[in-house]
């Protein structure tokens, strides 16, 4: 069940493919650990396609704080982030994570923001890079961090709870009742009350 927001906040979470704006909350310096051989060579593939923007500003790193993701990269920043577990399951995966990540820096540059991530703009630069039957999604066991929810919410209509790992810090209306009863638009008789967080959760 779904909580509506009425300020229609934005969620940016690991789920996205290609990071074009630094966090709001970026991760403490010290979790970053950046590879001077990797960006190296990256750079030195951004030459051989006469991708000279991406040869200046690349860089790649290794990001501890980094769970179910293998990497990510930020445009227009140039940086490429990696998951350490890569290195406990092979040293292929390393590289053929990496080249998926410059893929995405290539094709944002030679094609422009306006693309779909893992559309035909970045297969092709994938089979320039070597991998050229890449998937979007991999397949690696990094499992996600857990996070226990410790609030909770409850429509004083329905009924329903909403966890939360956070608590809310702004007006939010229970979605079914919104959705039912006004329009999907919020109104304050569906307002989430707090309550003492439920034993049988």
């Amino acid at each position: 069940m779904k909580a509506f927001d009425f300020f229609h906040q934005l969620d940016f979470t690991w789920r996205s493919p290609l990071r074009t704006k630094e966090p709001s909350l970026r991760p403490k310096s010290s979790s970053l650990d950046l590879d001077q051989e990797m960006s190296f060579w990256c750079q030195q593939k951004a030459r051989e396609f006469q991708l000279e923007q991406i040869a200046e500003i690349v860089s790649v790193h290794w990001n501890s704080r980094m769970r179910s993701s293998a990497g990510r990269a930020w445009w227009p920043h140039g940086k490429i982030e990696l998951n350490p577990k890569l290195r406990e399951i092979s040293e292929e995966e390393v590289w053929r994570t990496l080249k998926h990540e410059l893929a995405h820096l290539f094709a944002y540059q030679r094609h422009g923001r306006r693309i779909s991530p893992h559309g035909i703009e970045w297969r092709e630069a994938c089979a320039d890079l070597g991998i050229p039957d890449e998937k979007a999604r991999h397949t690696l066991a990094l499992k996600p961090r857990k996070i226990s929810k410790k609030h909770a919410y409850q429509c004083p209509i329905c009924r329903v709870i909403i966890l939360r790992v956070r608590p809310l810090n702004r007006k939010v209306a229970c979605y079914e009742c919104c959705k039912k009863e006004n329009g999907a638009k919020f109104h304050e008789k569906f307002q989430l009350l707090k309550i003492p967080f439920p034993n049988n959760f």
